[in-house]
């Protein structure tokens, strides 16, 4: 593993950095204290920076040797906001926030960028320049999104950006990257179905909306294997029934929620058609009628081919071929995908352990991202850094 000795010989101040904000999380657009703590050391490193970009984003902006002048530009983003969970570790650097937690790692996230924003503003060893896109709101809120609104892009052109999370169970020193979907759309749905509610034992008197929703529930699922196309992918998960205030009752409505996922805008557009059609028809089957509502969230993110290659051919440099995996899709969803829409770009996943890294006083639990016994592993720092710094660097220097 070849690691940049300046940023490895700042690592032990980095992961105080990182382990303050660790202690103090903060939820999507609140982040106030964090962005505070991203400028306050991009200013003592002297980089000029734009604030409250997407209400508490922070752009760094780092010109090389030559201040600039040759007008090429790449972009490094990483997420800062926390999740609204409790902490179950206990050791010193635990949340002190009831009900807010650093459970998916944005605090490493954070902590990387700033390492590597450091060696940058010292050393300037490049022409053009470097933007450090310090993002709030990734959980939910879409804050990638919110700063594009903002005029992200057209501030701060750059040719490309480029993303990095976490990913617990590979050991450190391995990374993971592939062109195409990484990780799919979000999308949530409800629907109320309404019957007519009557007495349970003279069912005959009224429109049961339960077992219409059980057979919506099963036809669902037909649309991933008679709809789509085997080789698509896709999920309907329905996450949540409610219905009924007493067991002798027949209610008058039921209403279903859940989430689909689909690495393809074709794909999606597919599935609420179809779920719409079942949820219309069965209802009219029953003689009851429904609400569908279907709410697009993040799109799906979509690694542009040469820029994957390009992170790869980093990655390869620095830990060597076989520690450089492909990155195998999730279904998970991740807001990085607005910026990939509007620039091309690579989302890499960088390994967090096994979680042995945690001082005594963790949960117990997985070290697992959305987890109460999460941790980031400071050990993946240097690592990130070293990264980001030979990303840029060699980006840069390519023929335009």
């Amino acid at each position: 593993m070849k690691l940049n000795d300046t940023i490895l010989a700042q690592a032990a101040s980095i992961a105080a950095i990182r382990r303050d904000i660790h202690a103090h999380p903060e939820l999507c657009f609140q982040e106030v204290r964090t962005a505070e703590v991203v400028a306050t050391q991009l200013a003592a490193w002297g980089i000029p920076m734009h604030r409250g970009m997407g209400t508490t984003g922070v752009v760094g902006i780092v010109h090389g040797r030559d201040g600039g002048a040759c007008g090429r530009a790449v972009g490094l983003r990483a997420d800062m906001d926390a999740l609204p969970m409790q902490e179950f570790n206990t050791f010193a650097h635990a949340s002190q926030h009831a009900g807010k937690m650093h459970a998916c790692g944005h605090d490493g996230h954070t902590a990387m960028l700033l390492a590597a924003a450091q060696y940058l503003a010292r050393h300037r060893d490049f022409d053009g320049t470097v933007y450090l896109i310090f993002q709030p709101a990734e959980e939910g809120g879409g804050g990638a999104r919110e700063m594009i609104k903002d005029g992200l892009f057209e501030q701060f052109p750059m040719e490309a950006v480029f993303g990095m999370h976490n990913w617990p169970g590979a050991p450190v020193g391995t990374f993971a990257v592939s062109q195409g979907p990484v990780m799919a759309s979000s999308n949530e749905f409800k629907i109320v179905i309404r019957g007519k509610g009557c007495h349970a034992a003279l069912p005959h008197n009224g429109i049961d909306p339960v077992p219409v929703a059980c057979q919506m529930v099963q036809a669902f699922q037909t649309i991933i294997t008679r709809n789509k196309k085997p080789v698509d992918a896709g999920v309907i998960s329905v996450t949540m029934i409610e219905a009924g205030e007493a067991t002798n009752v027949v209610p008058d409505t039921c209403t279903l929620q859940g989430t689909v996922r689909t690495f393809s805008v074709e794909v999606l557009d597919m599935i609420e058609a179809r779920m719409q059609a079942v949820a219309e028809h069965t209802c009219a089957a029953f003689g009851a009628t429904c609400e569908f509502e279907f709410q697009r969230n993040y799109p799906p993110t979509i690694n542009s081919a040469p820029e994957a290659a390009f992170a790869r051919e980093v990655m390869v440099q620095i830990v060597g071929e076989q520690n450089v995996l492909e990155q195998e899709p999730t279904m998970g969803a991740e807001d990085f995908a607005y910026m990939l829409q509007a620039r091309p770009g690579a989302y890499c996943f960088i390994s967090n352990g096994d979680g042995a890294h945690r001082e005594m006083g963790h949960g117990g639990g997985p070290c697992t991202l959305h987890n109460p016994s999460y941790d980031f592993n400071d050990d993946l720092t240097p690592l990130g850094a070293t990264y980001w710094v030979e990303l840029a660097q060699r980006w840069l220097a390519q023929p335009r």
